[in-house]
């Protein structure tokens, strides 16, 4: 890790004031307490895809210890071609295995909150950083499956974060890479350089690995029967984007210290809710990529208290799919709620579906993108939006359809 001077990092050419920038969120780790209804509820209703699997007993029965927890599986599911964006665990089966509550705990189902950064050295760099910074620092490597080199440190309040380079890319085949590849899993911070992907499949071939052998997502349990703008989907909505991230905390200055000095997110708005304060930061053009509120809001918002997971953002591809996503999981019987506008500036129409663990699953349309002076839209310029209010069509704003494209077919 080189320093330039001044205090100053090289991060690919460009003088920053750490050796990495975080470019997006990447995925997200739930801890479940319903994990088969949980996957339902994500896979078949918000069509994310099962990639992988982490199956701790090898397909067999539960032991003894664990016969009462449900599936234990771990699930690593994806809606486009980033091997995972969303990641399921079995919240009891984690705090078993973390007896001494150092990672897991009742309170926090959040199993992790993943940013990218643009190369495996600013990965290295970051963490070595971040060490030396005195950040409470979990482990570092390269994990199976999804291939992406990491490392993890804890906010505050003891959520994990990851710093990530390099995620597998799923294909027009669905299937993921093969684990007889997993031998190139790291469990340490890595020599540089390494091998590039196209080496790595080189090497597989010469061992023999069938590329091939992967796991593929079977859908033939759902219909293919709704014409969503064209493409036979078995929901009215596609997801093209996950976050923001909605974190209560215990303490707030902490919390905003850590992710603005330590992890370089961008202040980009506060906000007053119910006599709380409550703060948006950005890493990208987006108008927020975390917010922040105090614990003692949860209660008043009358969200969920047994989780500090705020909100959990899912962008989906237009405003007519927000619409009839309303209508199609209220048919299915679950819980929506719009929250006051103070939670959920510069995402204009937005509404809360409760998923079956209780947690709030934001959906929209539109997030405000922030341009080169790096100033939000005053709110008095923004359409005004009010409670319980749904048009059936909305005027263009300046950066309607705006900010990180979708690639990729749909479903």
């Amino acid at each position: 890790m080189a320093e330039a001077g001044n205090g100053k990092f090289d991060v690919g050419g460009v003088l920053m004031d750490r050796p990495f920038k975080i470019r997006r969120l990447g995925h997200f780790g739930m801890n479940t307490q319903d994990q088969a209804a949980m996957v339902r509820f994500y896979t078949d209703l918000l069509g994310f895809k099962i990639v992988d699997l982490r199956d701790p007993f090898k397909g067999g029965p539960n032991p003894p210890e664990f016969a009462d927890m449900g599936d234990c599986k771990g699930y690593f599911t994806r809606y486009g071609s980033d091997h995972h964006a969303l990641v399921f665990y079995n919240h009891r089966y984690r705090m078993a295995g973390d007896p001494e509550g150092r990672r897991f705990w009742p309170g926090n189902t959040i199993n992790q909150i993943t940013w990218q950064v643009g190369s495996l050295r600013e990965v290295v760099d970051g963490h070595r950083w971040l060490e030396a910074e005195g950040c409470n620092m979990v482990r570092t490597g390269r994990d199976m499956p999804g291939s992406n080199w990491h490392t993890y440190l804890k906010d505050p309040d003891g959520h994990v974060n990851e710093l990530y380079y390099g995620i597998e890319q799923i294909g027009w085949t669905g299937r993921s890479k093969p684990k007889e590849m997993f031998y190139r899993e790291f469990h340490d911070v890595p020599d540089l350089p390494q091998m590039n992907e196209y080496q790595e499949v080189e090497e597989a071939l010469a061992k023999g690995i069938d590329l091939m052998s992967g796991y593929r997502y079977e859908e033939d349990h759902l219909t293919f029967d709704k014409d969503v703008d064209g493409i036979l989907m078995p929901r009215p909505l596609k997801v093209v984007k996950i976050g923001p991230i909605g974190l209560f905390v215990e303490d707030l200055e902490a919390s905003l210290d850590f992710y603005t000095r330590r992890l370089g997110f961008i202040p980009t708005e506060e906000t007053t809710c119910e006599g709380e304060r409550v703060c948006f930061l950005r890493n990208n053009t987006e108008h927020h990529s975390l917010s922040l509120a105090p614990i003692g809001l949860r209660a008043k918002l009358g969200l969920s208290d047994h989780s500090s997971t705020m909100s959990f953002g899912l962008q989906l591809a237009n405003y007519r799919q927000l619409l009839d996503a309303v209508g199609f999981l209220k048919g299915r019987g679950f819980t929506l709620r719009e929250l006051p506008p103070e939670m959920t500036p510069g995402q204009d129409h937005n509404i809360y579906v409760f998923d079956p663990d209780g947690q709030a699953v934001q959906l929209y349309f539109h997030m405000e993108q922030i341009g080169w002076d790096g100033k939000p839209r005053p709110a008095s310029e923004r359409r005004r939006v009010e409670r319980g209010n749904w048009p059936d069509s909305l005027d263009a704003l300046p950066d309607s359809y705006a900010g990180e494209p979708f690639l990729g077919p749909w479903n």
